[in-house]
């Protein structure tokens, strides 16, 4: 017997009623916030989360044994508990709160690059990588007299993997690469990536903060040594973060900074330090981000990541189609793979322009050159237009982008 599987439809006007933001103005206009690369907008669960921290839960954390602080950390370990299950972590010892993708790498590049580079060893990245994940492997090469190598990448946008088959080395020690790339929306194949540095017998950080909110992450599966992802790019408050790392990785690595929290007992003489995953969380934490954070989560799951994958895959090929039919654009970046990101430029204007003249109808895009200023060299153009989706935008959002395209070629002639 035939079984008919049934559609599911997802409701995105139900689904935008969860962020107030969505329906307010710019310039008069109805906002259409096409910036969710930069950073996404939050849900009313998120938001009612902070004020009832802030109402009615606000204490210091792991020191306290008065309610509040007893009830503060209890939220935050529990935000704690469910990113490991979010990412499937093996354990919350493997989960470091930070303040966001680039201290989380910044936290690697010292803590582990410090204590395994030597002179001549090297480190790979890619062509596509944010700043956040090429400056931090600078520094430290630089100090450690390490080198930096770089995966190329095709006119399309798409990582040469025989080029970085070919850069691994005895002399390896790490692997840091992009998961999604900002700019040019490009979706890495990580688990090969992955696969290869561990047969070379080199460690892989995965940058992932463009990752988490629109596919499903299984740390396990992929294998990592450390994954880095931002709250505020999965719905959740600015200036907290998270990185996961392999436990056994985790244990023999320095602290990154010292202060309270981050110890077991300090003598002038000598200073123990706290179990994981506290040994690498310094000082007073933002405990109301990592609560949100949890909320967070907790809205997404409730949305399900596979139904947001599909379709926000329909919106952008909508998106694309849409901008390809507008004379003199050409889309920058252009993988098979690829996530919730269209850049573009247009010939003879400067996308600055073509930022401010969208904003005065009430369309929010980035526009520069997104923290990848290596990317832009690569396609030979100083910045690019850069519209970038979550569930909650639109087809006739998309539409509003194009009209909007309309009136800056009105303007430049």
């Amino acid at each position: 017997m035939q079984t008919i599987e049934k559609e599911i439809v997802f409701d995105v006007e139900a689904m935008r009623n969860n962020f107030p933001i969505l329906h307010t103005t710019v310039h008069g206009k109805k906002l259409v916030y096409l910036d969710n690369a930069a950073t996404t907008q939050k849900p009313n669960a998120v938001i009612e989360t902070l004020n009832l921290y802030y109402r009615e839960q606000n204490a210091n954390i792991h020191r306290g044994v008065h309610h509040l602080s007893e009830v503060a950390t209890f939220e935050y370990e529990k935000a704690r508990g469910k990113i490991k299950n979010f990412i499937n972590a093996s354990s919350v010892k493997e989960v470091i709160f930070t303040k966001g993708t680039t201290d989380s790498i910044n936290l690697v590049a010292h803590s582990y690059g410090r204590k395994h580079l030597a002179e001549g060893d090297e480190v790979i990245i890619s062509a596509m990588e944010h700043h956040s994940n090429i400056v931090p492997w600078q520094m430290i090469c630089e100090e450690k007299k390490a080198i930096l190598r770089i995966i190329p990448m095709n006119d399309d946008g798409e990582l040469l993997l025989n080029e970085y088959e070919s850069l691994l080395t005895p002399r390896t020690k790490i692997v840091s690469v992009v998961y999604v790339s900002n700019s040019l929306g490009t979706i890495n194949p990580i688990k090969k990536i992955i696969e290869l540095a561990h047969r070379n017998g080199s460690i892989v950080l995965i940058d992932g903060a463009q990752a988490v909110a629109h596919t499903h992450v299984d740390v396990q599966q992929l294998e990592c040594d450390f994954f880095a992802f931002s709250g505020h790019k999965l719905f959740g408050p600015t200036g907290i973060g998270v990185l996961y790392g392999k436990q056994s990785l985790l244990e023999e690595m320095n602290p990154y900074q010292g202060g309270g929290d981050m110890i077991k007992s300090v003598t002038f003489e000598k200073t123990t330090f706290n179990d994981l995953p506290y040994k690498f969380e310094a000082g007073t934490p933002h405990i109301a981000g990592g609560i949100g954070l949890g909320a967070a989560i907790d809205f997404v799951q409730s949305v399900g990541l596979e139904q947001i994958a599909s379709y926000e895959k329909d919106l952008l090929t909508y998106a694309a189609q849409a901008l390809r039919s507008i004379p003199d654009i050409r889309i920058i970046g252009t993988a098979r793979e690829k996530a919730g990101v269209a850049s573009f430029v247009i010939e003879g204007i400067h996308p600055h322009d073509i930022g401010t003249i969208l904003d005065r109808e009430g369309i929010a895009i980035r526009t520069g050159h997104h923290c990848t200023q290596p990317v832009m060299k690569r396609f030979g153009i100083p910045a690019t237009a850069r519209a970038s989706f979550a569930f909650y935008n639109t087809k006739e959002e998309v539409d509003e982008l194009v009209k909007g395209i309309g009136k800056v070629k009105e303007v430049f002639g």
